[in-house]
């Protein structure tokens, strides 16, 4: 088996113990890295490394002080130059994509230096990026994506010749299929247009190699959480004039140059838009984790995650009655998303089974995503499973031999609905020493609007609807 079989990078809890319904323990297969990643075990190490040094920011004249400061704004040009930042661009720490999204929303002119300042869209979008650009000045326009990559860049040209925009808001990645646009091609139709363009990273930046300056995208948004730093610290990275006039994110201390009673002079970005104390540790772990994709060879990511997609895209499409969801028939180098459904099943069913009876983390739901869950004929939800650097062959061919199972033989066990969840009826796992913990909680169900129960299919067997 070739490297690209084993993992990248080690991340915290790969070898962690889970208990199952039958009484056994076996390694946590976390396949829902789309949604939190692990921490890698450097950024881990780098954290702990830090910690004794850690003191305020900005203005501290002890000597910790002056260490956490610069630990802070070396953390902030880390992160900048892991997406290829400009010479004139900024690097603001927020919490994570959807804070930095809705932070540039605020930005937005509404003049003509805006170009009206409305905002355009696809229904692929995460909600994190369709939500925010409500807010724009002018508002928003969201159009329905086409079958395929090819309709849809049709799509976005006719659009952005109906009328000015100020900004086009896409994804880099969808947490949904993994699938991608070509961002040169968007790029070049927006700025033809005289758009703007941000790119929502959450599922871009862990997964490739991305770069402002090569691409020439305007602004690129990413949270740590799923870049493997799960310690509160995003970014949004971009182009300064807008963000050094935009209203500031948060009003507080540090955002200012002077305060009277009746007149705030505000400074420049990113200070502007980072009120209170900031994340110090955070931007820490994020500049870390960056450090660390950074270091891996050349494609070595991309092979890794192709490997595993392949592999686990041939094994769902083996089964009977799964279906695994597309959103473009010609898609080009997908990330290591998978969204699946099992033919008159519950989604959130099959995620209680894969967790309870297999060690086995997976999402289900809509995934924020409901208007393109909606177009794409997946209102109940789907399941999803998605890779990162620390997963293995063996946990995907996990997933694949319990879904198996599941058509064959069905649940050995007796699942309900609880608070809108499903559950094992009385389950007997017992939760993590030193959790603080006094029952599992049940995984999260979607918001679906009602629960819908799975056919007469062997599946269901010993399931309590």
């Amino acid at each position: 088996m070739n490297d690209f079989a084993q993992p990248c990078l080690p991340v915290v809890g790969s070898q962690t113990l889970v208990p199952l319904v039958d009484g056994r323990q076996v390694p946590y297969a976390n396949l829902d890295c789309a949604a939190s990643a692990p921490a890698l075990q450097v950024v881990a190490d780098r954290v702990n490394q830090v910690l004794p040094l850690y003191a305020s920011v900005h203005r501290g004249a002890g000597y910790l002080s002056q260490v956490s400061t610069a630990l802070y704004e070396e953390s902030r040009q880390a992160i900048g130059r892991f997406v290829g930042s400009r010479t004139d661009d900024v690097t603001i720490i927020t919490r994570n994509t959807t804070d930095s999204l809705n932070l540039l929303a605020g930005c937005i002119p509404a003049g003509p230096e805006g170009n009206g300042g409305k905002v355009l869209v696809l229904d692929v979008e995460h909600h994190a990026n369709l939500l925010p650009w409500r807010n724009a000045p002018g508002g928003v326009t969201v159009v329905h994506g086409g079958e395929s990559v090819r309709e849809t860049l049709e799509i976005l040209k006719a659009e952005l010749a109906v009328e000015p925009f100020a900004l086009l808001a896409f994804t880099g990645a969808s947490n949904v299929t993994g699938e991608a646009l070509p961002i040169d091609q968007v790029v070049a139709l927006a700025h033809e247009a005289g758009a703007r363009v941000v790119i929502d990273g959450a599922q871009l930046i862990p997964h490739r190699r991305f770069s402002l300056e090569e691409s020439g995208v305007d602004y690129v948004a990413f949270s740590g959480h799923k870049t493997y730093a799960p310690f509160g610290a995003g970014a949004l990275v971009g182009t300064r004039d807008w963000l050094d006039s935009g209203q500031p994110y948060l009003a507080g201390g540090g955002a200012v140059r002077q305060v009277g009673l009746d007149e705030v002079v505000w400074t420049d970005a990113p200070a502007r838009h980072e009120a209170g104390s900031p994340n110090v540790i955070g931007a820490v772990a994020l500049a870390s984790a960056c450090e660390a994709l950074a270091s891996l060879p050349q494609g070595a990511l991309e092979a890794h995650e192709q490997l595993l997609r392949e592999r686990l895209v041939s094994g769902l499409e083996a089964i009977e009655d799964v279906r695994v969801v597309k959103a473009w028939a010609d898609a080009e180098n997908p990330v290591g998303v998978v969204t699946f459904a099992v033919k008159n099943c519950d989604p959130g069913l099959v995620a209680a089974y894969l967790s309870a009876e297999h060690g086995i983390g997976v999402r289900d739901g809509r995934f924020c995503a409901h208007p393109l869950l909606h177009r794409l004929g997946f209102d109940a939800g789907a399941i999803r499973a998605s890779v990162g650097v620390g997963t293995t062959i063996a946990e995907v061919d996990r997933l694949i031999f319990a879904l198996k199972l599941w058509v064959e033989e069905g649940v050995h066990t007796n699942y309900e609905v609880v608070d809108g969840c499903w559950a094992v009826r009385n389950d007997p796992r017992p939760t993590p020493e030193g959790s603080g913990l006094h029952g599992l909680i049940a995984t999260a169900a979607a918001a679906i609007g009602g629960l819908a129960a799975c056919g007469p299919a062997p599946s269901l067997q010993g399931a309590t609807l």
